[in-house]
C-alpha cells in the first residue's frame, strides 16, 4: 500500500492524497460507508459503486466471523468475491463491538472472552486470531486489536487500558509478519491511538504508534459520548505528532460538521454509520441543511429532494414521495434515504478535496459548517 500527499490546504491542516491498494486507489480524505456485516445496509453494490460513488467500504471482523464464518469466506475467496464489491474493503478489528457487548464480555492480558449477542456461545478474541480472521476477511485495510475506552473514563483506566492496547498492537505487528496474505494482494495494519481525553496519554499513544512505522494510523475511543471540543483537541494534538506521509483515520466519525472540522485538523479517513442509520429514520442530509422528511411541511412538496446534490435518487425523487414511503414503512424508502445520505457524505468530501486543491477550504468549511447544522 502506498500513500501520497497530493497537495495542503496554507491556512489549516487539511490536506489530500491518493492511496493505493490493491483493489484500487482511494481519493483523500474519504468517508467510507459501514458495510457491518459485508452488506452497506439497504444499498446495494452497484448502488454504492455508480451512484454513491463509494471508493472503499467497511466491514467488521466481530460481525463476520459470527456470521457467515471465517470457514465461507474463505472457500468464496475472502470478502470482496463473497460480497461482490470489487473496490478496496477495510475491516474494523471488532475491539469496538466488544466493548459495547458490556457485561457479556472479560477483557485479560491474552484477549476478550466474550458471548455472542446472536445465541449466547463464548468466544475469544486474541490478537492473534483476530489478525487471522482479517487475513480470511482479506480486507485491504485491517485493523488491529485494541480496547476502545468509554466516555467518562477514570485516568487510572484510560493509561492501563492504553497500555494493553499497545502491547496487543505489537503482537498484531509480529503476526500479520509471519503470516501471509491468502487471496494474492496485500494487506496493510492500521494501529490504533488511544488514551481517552487525556493530553498526556493520547501524546504517548500517538508517539507509540508512529513508532512503530505502520503503512497507516488510526484513532479510536472518540465519538463515544465526549463533547465535540474534546473530540477536536484530541484530534488535533495526535495529528500534529502521526507522520504526515501516511493516511490518518479518526473511526466512527461523524457527523458532516465533525468530518468537515476533522478534514480540516489533518484527517484524511472517516466512517460512521450515522448516514444509513438516520436515512432508515427518515433524517436526512442535504446541501441545505437537515430535513426531517416525516415532518408535515414536506407532505405536499414535490421538489426534488435535493436538486443541487445530483445523483439519482435526489434528483428523481421528490421529497412528498419519499416521505410517504418513509411514514408507510416501505422498504424503497429505507433504500432512497440511504442512498441518497451517503450520496451527501461522499458529495462533501469531494467537494472538500476541491476545495483544498484551490486553497480556499477553509473559507467554504466555515460556511459549510453552518449549512449542514442547520435543520429545515
Amino acid at each position: 500500500m502506498k500513500f501520497k500527499l497530493t497537495s495542503v490546504d496554507p491556512k489549516s491542516a487539511a490536506r489530500t492524497g491518493i492511496l493505493q491498494t490493491g483493489h484500487g486507489e482511494i481519493q483523500t480524505p474519504i468517508f467510507m460507508p459501514v458495510g457491518t456485516a459485508g452488506s452497506v445496509k439497504a444499498v446495494h453494490q452497484r448502488e454504492l459503486e455508480y451512484d454513491v460513488q463509494a471508493q472503499i467500504i467497511l466491514g467488521n471482523t466481530y460481525h463476520l466471523y459470527l456470521r457467515p464464518g471465517t470457514d465461507l469466506l474463505e472457500r468464496a475467496g475472502g470478502l470482496h468475491r463473497f460480497n461482490g464489491w470489487s473496490k478496496p474493503i477495510l475491516t474494523d478489528s471488532g475491539g469496538y463491538q466488544v466493548y459495547s457487548l458490556g457485561a457479556n464480555r472479560k477483557i485479560t492480558e491474552e484477549g476478550v472472552i466474550f458471548k455472542s449477542h446472536i445465541d449466547g456461545s463464548k468466544h475469544t478474541f486474541s490478537p492473534e486470531s483476530v489478525m487471522d480472521i482479517q487475513r480470511i476477511i482479506g480486507a485491504d485495510i485491517v485493523m488491529a486489536f485494541d480496547e476502545c475506552t468509554p466516555y467518562p473514563c477514570e485516568y487510572a483506566y484510560a493509561k492501563n487500558s492504553m497500555n494493553m492496547t499497545h502491547r496487543w498492537l505489537k503482537r498484531c505487528v509480529d503476526r500479520m509478519a509471519e503470516t501471509e496474505p491468502r487471496y494474492g494482494y496485500e494487506q496493510a495494519l492500521f494501529p490504533i491511538v488511544q488514551g481517552s481525553v487525556y493530553n498526556d496519554l493520547r501524546k504517548m499513544s500517538a508517539e507509540f504508534i508512529a513508532s512503530q512505522d505502520q503503512p497507516g494510523n488510526a484513532i479510536g475511543g472518540l465519538s463515544v459520548g465526549e463533547p465535540h471540543e474534546d473530540m477536536y483537541a484530541m484530534t488535533s494534538l495526535v495529528c500534529g505528532i502521526l507522520p504526515q506521509d501516511k493516511p490518518r483515520y479518526l473511526m466512527g466519525v461523524g457527523t458532516p460538521e465533525n468530518i468537515l472540522e476533522c478534514i480540516a485538523l489533518g484527517i484524511d479517513m472517516f466512517d460512521c454509520v450515522m448516514p444509513t442509520r438516520n436515512a432508515r429514520n427518515g433524517m436526512l442530509f442535504t446541501t441545505q441543511g437537515i430535513i426531517n422528511i416525516r415532518n408535515e411541511r414536506w407532505k405536499d412538496d414535490l421538489s426534488p429532494i435535493d436538486a443541487t446534490l445530483g445523483g439519482y435518487v435526489s434528483t428523481f425523487h421528490s421529497k412528498a414521495y419519499l416521505r410517504h414511503l418513509i411514514i408507510n414503512k416501505e422498504i424503497l424508502g429505507a433504500q432512497i434515504a440511504s442512498i441518497h445520505n451517503l450520496t451527501f457524505y461522499l458529495w462533501l468530501v469531494s467537494e472538500a478535496r476541491k476545495q483544498i486543491e484551490a486553497g480556499t477550504f477553509t473559507t467554504w468549511k466555515n460556511n459549510m459548517v453552518k449549512i449542514v447544522s442547520q435543520r429545515l
